[in-house]
């Protein structure tokens, strides 16, 4: 798929197909206005007529309309004008494209990001063009790569143009392009990684899949070290590898750093969890459902897909992505319940659940973090049943020692539409992680298992400003529409944009 920009009034080109938007009142966008002025009021008549009524979802395709150049016209309703806003500006643009994708059009101008800023709430043209590009992409996804043939064959389309009104928003409109494109191919790099079954997208995969990328922007700064079962012994990452001990698949602890900012500017550090396949170890999971446990290493696979984004985009910053990757198998010699494992950070650990195993490689991860003298860190992970019963499956669960950096968070998710919500880290959690034999327990009960899940992180985030994303309800599907959804590769690329922009 080709994407483009263009300064363009609707109906001046002989396009394929011309996508504009009409309101709910019957009201015609600015764009839909300038357009039934060339058809001479044709637009005006189908819309008075009650064809199209502006519902927000609604689409329209019309053919060979008298007086214009273009082939289709597409009318998309916004909804109600006086509510439209960045959510009604997305639900159009996704109606706009499922119907652009069933036609048999080749290349399409999209009108909806030329709609006026100042007079709707639909964002900036940076953001409107950043927002259209990327979920362009998400739209036009798919994951056969496993399949013999595809099922469904390809939309015919090939070229999407984003339109803008003013020749003074050019610049705007390229940089949202730009990040649009590298935000969606970002979240494909995250979803391809979660869709692959955990015999292919194994431990050593993924740090083959650091390699290359570390390989592919070596010029704009990234480089990749992957330490081994030694290494990490070594090192005394012992809760790390309490995991790995079931295994036949050796475990590998990811370090890419990306330096696009200045020598001494203190970087950001993005802590993956990476479990590519956790049957919950001796702790057994019950079978219903245990393949949709390949997608345990999505937090693994949106840092990787973060850092894709950064490296397209050369963003002016810092970043440094751990992905401490291992599988959580039964065996002979995994850990049992009752075990006690020492942490890298000499801290003592009760595991009283073995299937409570991502808190355990992340410790580690974490602590491996202060070398850098990171100025933030914020750790992702598919981490509790807890937070998808707490909240769903509509926003991630963040969790902060830091309340300044826990809005940074929740502000990037709400401008990227990846949205999280600010859960407590109160210290009287703390007392359910208390244990008789070692420092504390990895499990603390019931009641409030996310929270006491956080609760167990902090122990290792002393040093620095910290901040706990829980994406178990977010990071994928199930059922018909089973599969990764490339979540919060948004929401950390849109901090880092806020970030490298103040500087």
């Amino acid at each position: 798929m080709e994407f483009s920009t263009k300064l363009s009034t609707p109906g001046s080109s002989k396009s394929a197909c011309v996508v504009v938007g009409v309101f709910e009142s019957r009201t015609l966008s600015a764009p839909a206005a300038a357009l039934d002025k060339a058809a001479k009021g044709a637009l005006s008549k189908i819309v008075q007529s009650g064809d199209m009524d502006g519902r927000a979802g609604t689409t329209l395709l019309l053919q060979r309309m008298p007086q214009l150049a273009c082939e289709r016209v597409l009318l998309v309703g916004l909804g109600p004008e006086k509510s439209f806003d960045a959510k009604a500006f997305r639900g159009a643009l996704q109606a706009a494209l499922r119907a652009v994708k069933s036609t048999g059009a080749k290349e399409a101008e999209i009108h909806l990001t030329a709609l006026a800023a100042g007079k709707h709430n639909g964002g900036n043209v940076t953001w409107r063009v950043t927002q259209a590009a990327a979920l362009a992409i998400e739209a036009f996804y798919r994951f056969d790569h496993m399949k013999s043939k595809p099922e469904t064959p390809a939309s015919a389309l090939q070229r999407l143009s984003f339109a803008y009104a003013a020749a003074s928003e050019r610049g705007a409109a390229e940089k949202g392009l730009a990040q649009g494109m590298a935000l969606g191919n970002g979240m494909s790099f995250a979803k391809d990684l979660g869709n692959l079954p955990g015999n292919v997208c194994t431990p050593t995969y993924l740090a083959n899949q650091a390699k290359e990328l570390a390989k592919h922007f070596r010029t704009a700064g990234m480089t990749v070290q992957i330490l081994n079962t030694a290494e990490m012994k070594k090192l005394g990452m012992g809760t790390l590898l309490s995991v790995a001990r079931g295994s036949a698949e050796p475990p590998k602890l990811i370090v890419l750093e990306y330096r696009g900012g200045p020598k001494n500017q203190k970087p950001v550090v993005l802590v993956g969890k990476g479990v590519t396949f956790d049957t919950g170890g001796t702790s057994l999971k019950p079978a219903g459902e245990m393949d949709e446990m390949k997608f345990d290493m999505s937090g693994a696979g949106s840092v990787l897909g973060t850092l894709k984004a950064v490296g397209e985009m050369r963003l002016p910053i810092n970043v440094v992505g751990i992905i401490p990757a291992t599988e959580n198998m039964p065996g002979s010699r995994a850990t049992k319940p009752g075990d006690i494992v020492t942490s890298m950070s000499g801290q003592t650990v009760e595991i009283l659940n073995t299937d409570a195993e991502g808190r355990l490689i992340l410790c580690d991860a974490l602590t491996y973090a202060e070398r850098f003298d990171p100025v933030a860190v914020i750790d992702i992970a598919t981490l509790t049943g807890a937070c998808v019963i707490a909240l769903g499956h509509v926003v991630s669960g963040v969790f902060a020692n830091d309340d300044a950096l826990a809005q940074e968070v929740l502000a990037a998710g709400e401008a990227s539409h990846d949205r999280a919500w600010h859960m407590p880290l109160h210290d009287e959690y703390q007392e359910q992680l208390k244990s008789n034999f070692a420092d504390f327990a990895n499990i603390g009960g019931r009641p409030a298992g996310a929270v006491t899940a956080a609760c167990y992180l902090s122990r290792f985030t002393k040093k620095f400003k910290w901040a706990h994303l829980d994406v178990a309800g977010t990071a994928w599907k199930s059922g018909k529409e089973k599969g990764s959804t490339g979540r919060p590769v948004p929401l950390l690329t849109q901090y880092l944009i806020h970030r490298a922009d103040e500087k």
